[in-house]
Parts: C-alpha cells; structure tokens; sequence
C-alpha cells in the first residue's frame, strides 16, 4: 500500500500538532475550551526559525526546510524583509487549504557584530544533519512520485518529526546571554533549533459563537486566565489581525565554560490567533503576512 503526500503531510503535522500542544499549555488550554464549546480547531500557520549562516551538515538558513516542504507540497509564496531585526523569511502554502501556511524566518548572521556572528558561528558550524542521504532520497521521490511505500512513508515521517528540535550541540550559556543582547531571535533559535516556533488559531474558522472574531476570542481566553499580548496588531475588519498568547518558559539545556552542563529558564513557544479578511485585489480570504506586525510578535519570544 502506498500513502501520498497528503496522508503523509497530514500524519507529520499531527505528531508536530500534538507534541506542541504537550509544551503550550496555553495551546492545550484554547483546544479545550473551543472543543467544549462545539468548535473546531483549525491552524492558520505554523512558523519556524533558522539561521542564515555555516550550520555544517545542515543547510544554511531556510534552505534546511526548503526540501522538506516541497516534497510535501507546499509552493513558496512570498518573502519578506524584516531590516531592523535582521530577518528575512518565506512563506509556503500548500494547495489543499486545509493544511497550515508555513511561515520560515532566517536570522543574517553576517549583519550583526563581528564579536555575536563570531559567537554563533562557533556554537553551529560543525551541525550534523539530521537528515541522512536515504532521508533525502524518500524526500526527492516523494516530490516525483506524490507518494512513498507504506515502510518508506512511516520511515520517513519519523525522521522529519525528528527533524524539529534543535540540531547543534547546546550552546554555551554565555553564548545564550551575550546573543540575546542583541538578538532575542538568535538566543531562541540557539536554544531551540528547528522546534517550531508556533502554530496559529485560524478564527475564520474557529465556528464558536460567542467567539466569532479575534476581539472575542481574546476577551474569552483572558477570561480563562490565559496570558495574553497586549493588543490585537491590525485594524478591525482588515486584510489581517493578529495576536497571541505569551510565551510559555522551559528549562533549556546549556553548557558551561568549565565544560559542565547546566540548564536555563528560557521562552519556548505561544500560540497565535490570526483573523483574515477579504483581500481587495483577489475577492478572496488575504492568505499571506505582513511585515509590520509580523515584527510585533517575533516579539513575544523576548527574554525580560
């Protein structure tokens, strides 16, 4: 029996699906209380962070995810610029739009100080692959083909949910500290790797009635005594409003100068609400991001 691309995109987003929501409790808490409500729940997007510099065997910045994306599906959209942060990104979507947009962002290493680029360099240039040559085979026959054997599906599923975790050695933590000077994104992404940086409630399709736009869903989990951002980013009845819930912390695996090991209470993960609104030049659902607010909640990464 074979599997197609569709069932297996679909089985890796599950998995990834259901170990985020084991991290965000916040996440866990929103399912709940929509599925009590008779709702559905549905991710507008899942977003992912990298570097763009030597991360050794891996491939640098978005191109580390690039192959597995295509293979599955998904078709680069649009880039985008993020200057101040030194960030650029892409984004994917695939043509069954039941399945989540993917977000990528790559940190330009090579803009920042001389002393920071030289910091991360050392902490990822001798990164192993977490994909091995058979991994990328399955991933270039997928693509062809549209679908794998049942052994080679499950094999390859199972190397890309491995996939999603931190693919370098943990850092050091001054490394850590002495980033996140300058850049919250990089700390994160050195703690955290390919781990997804966050999936996003979908509120067009949300379908709880005392919940019918982002304003509400927000006042609701407030009301459950989640944490939220402060504001809603984007106009009322606009193309895109975003918001989200704060970050959830972990303890995060570090080393030390003397060659010990230590961990560091660090943000993880939050969980996005996103509400689209018609795009005026289309007729249709706006279905890409803007750069603005998107800036906004890179923020909510932040290590106070």
């Amino acid at each position: 029996m074979n599997l197609t691309a569709e069932q297996i995109t679909q089985k890796l987003l599950d998995r990834l699906w259901m170990q985020y929501i084991q991290r965000v409790s916040y996440a866990r808490t929103y399912v709940e209380l929509v599925t009590r409500q008779g709702g559905t729940v549905h991710n507008d997007h899942i977003a992912l962070r990298t570097l763009n510099t030597n991360t050794g065997k891996q491939p640098s910045g978005v191109e580390a995810f690039r192959p597995i994306w295509e293979a599955l599906g998904f078709i680069e959209q649009s880039q985008y610029q993020f200057p101040k942060k030194k960030l650029n990104a892409i984004h994917f979507q695939h043509p069954n739009i039941k399945f989540p947009k993917v977000f990528v962002s790559q940190l330009e290493v090579d803009h920042l100080p001389t002393d920071i680029q030289k910091i991360i360099n050392e902490a990822v240039n001798n990164t192993q692959s977490l994909l091995s040559k058979y991994d990328y085979a399955l991933l270039e026959e997928l693509k062809e083909q549209k679908m794998l054997d049942e052994a080679a599906a499950h094999s390859l599923i199972e190397s890309l949910f491995r996939f999603f975790k931190r693919p370098w050695e943990a850092p050091l933590k001054d490394t850590v500290l002495q980033v996140n000077e300058v850049s919250q994104y990089g700390a994160w992404t050195l703690l955290h790797g390919n781990s997804i940086n966050h999936f996003t409630a979908y509120i067009n399709f949300q379908q709880v009635e005392a919940w019918p736009t982002i304003t509400k869903t927000v006042e609701g989990l407030r009301n459950a005594q989640v944490p939220m951002k402060k504001n809603i980013e984007g106009e009322a009845n606009s193309i895109l409003q975003q918001s989200s819930t704060e970050a959830v912390t972990e303890a995060c695996l570090v080393k030390l100068n003397n060659g010990g090991e230590s961990t560091i209470e660090w943000t993880y993960a939050y969980y996005e609400l996103a509400e689209r609104g018609i795009d005026p030049t289309t007729g249709e659902l706006f279905q890409g991001f803007l750069g603005e607010q998107a800036t906004h909640l890179f923020d909510m990464t932040g290590k106070q």
